[in-house]
């Protein structure tokens, strides 16, 4: 135990509890969720400095408070190892979370009721990328492209004819949940006929990118935004990346645009993830993180389970369970009793509703970060096979949550089963 965990279980023993028993259930259970994933010690202890206490209007050299000479050396080294991670002419790092690099990117150049074409989220598109609810959707005017019907890959004729007939500001790639690799270069050059900005959301596959495994947005497009807490194995965060001609606009609209003091502590941890993914073995991560979703798709596709597109080419799949006759949301609990975390979702062209869809969404990311290989998701991909074909069998499903705590201690969590300096 840590001097920081021992002062909390004194200060607060209730959060503290509460503390201890996510760690248990992340330790013993398996992570399927295609967003989440485990950052490393020295990301979490990152996270958990005196950063916290400092104020920092403003950007490196150029702030509002006093006393920022070493929180600008952090914010310099972030900065700069971003750009070499993903040859990025010009980077922000001080956005809260992925809606707010997204914001950034969308202020910095447009105009409330300007036109931006982006992906429905009923294929597999982001909240940000103009749900109606979302600050995206009540902003703009949105139009939506889709994935095409037969095989669920992007409708890239459906996208260029829009784009022709609607001329966007600005057309929006990425997803998440689309398990098919995106081709950034198409959208550029329809973005290009179109006489329309493209910025591309990578938060899913960034780290994918990364690991030189899906090909890099970066060179095409105008803007590209990504979370740091999926396959990029950071803290939860967001990042903005553009051309330079962009780099006063997206400064000025993170601050003060958007926010005030940005998140030192967090930009620490973020520092640490992009020199994490800058080593060799990152390369390696992600090329297993992309071995392990495959074998997992096709041992789920083997044992009867229906899978959008076929398959999957990152990190992630979409099952339509109604295949062997559940819902999304049956699915999804009974697997958790079973100790195996994923989340309900819509297919494409989805017949059911979001809260009760016919999907799933399962990804390889967080057990890759374990240690887990091919043979190891042939049995993980035996284990949801077993619950979801007989989901109401309690006595089945205790077994299967008990086989899971028994093989998971042979794969350390980090920071958590991993001793965290302190």
């Amino acid at each position: 135990m840590t001097a920081t965990d021992q002062s909390l279980q004194q200060a607060d023993r209730e959060v503290f509890d509460a503390v201890r028993r996510e760690e248990r259930r992340q330790s013993e259970g398996l992570e399927l969720i295609a967003s989440e994933n485990y950052t490393s010690a020295a990301v979490l202890e990152a996270a958990g400095t005196v950063l916290t206490n400092k104020y920092a209007e403003g950007y490196p050299g150029r702030r509002y408070y006093g006393g920022c000479e070493f929180v600008d050396e952090v914010e310099n080294l972030a900065r700069e190892r971003l750009k070499q991670l993903f040859g990025a002419e010009h980077v922000n790092v001080q956005p809260h979370a992925g809606s707010q690099a997204n914001m950034a990117a969308y202020m910095s150049v447009l105009q409330p009721g300007d036109t931006i074409l982006t992906m429905d989220l009923a294929h597999g598109g982001h909240l940000t990328h103009g749900m109606s609810l979302n600050f995206s959707g009540k902003l703009y005017r949105v139009v939506h492209y889709g994935v095409r019907a037969d095989d669920h890959r992007i409708d890239f004729d459906q996208v260029a004819r829009l784009a022709k007939e609607q001329r966007p500001k600005m057309i929006v790639a990425g997803a998440s949940a689309y398990p098919r690799e995106i081709d950034h270069a198409k959208f550029a050059e329809i973005a290009k006929e179109a006489g329309a900005l493209l910025m591309v959301d990578m938060a899913h596959y960034s780290g994918l990118v990364a690991g030189g495994v899906h090909n890099s947005p970066v060179p095409h497009a105008d803007f590209v935004t990504t979370t740091t807490h999926k396959t990029l194995r950071g803290p939860r965060s967001g990042v903005v990346m553009c051309r330079e001609a962009f780099a006063k606009d997206v400064d000025k609209t993170v601050f003060p645009g958007l926010q005030g003091g940005p998140l030192m502590h967090i930009i620490a941890a973020k520092a640490v993830c992009f020199g994490e993914a800058l080593r060799p073995s990152f390369k390696d991560y992600a090329r297993q993180v992309v071995a392990n979703a495959q074998t997992l798709a096709e041992t789920l596709t083997a044992g009867g389970v229906k899978l959008a597109s076929g398959g999957t080419d990152n990190h992630l799949m979409l099952c339509d369970v109604t295949s062997i006759g559940l819902t999304g949301k049956i699915a999804e609990q009974a697997l958790d009793r079973a100790g195996i975390t994923v989340n309900k979702n819509m297919i494409p062209y989805d017949a059911r509703k979001p809260l009760d869809p016919s999907g799933i969404r399962i990804g390889s990311a967080a057990l890759t970060t374990r240690g887990m290989r091919e043979s190891d998701m042939q049995r993980v991909a035996a284990w949801i096979l077993s619950v979801l074909k007989s989901p109401d069998d309690a006595a089945g499903i205790d077994r299967v949550r008990g086989e899971i705590a028994e093989f998971t201690k042979s794969f350390p969590v980090p920071g958590i089963d991993e001793p965290t300096a302190g």
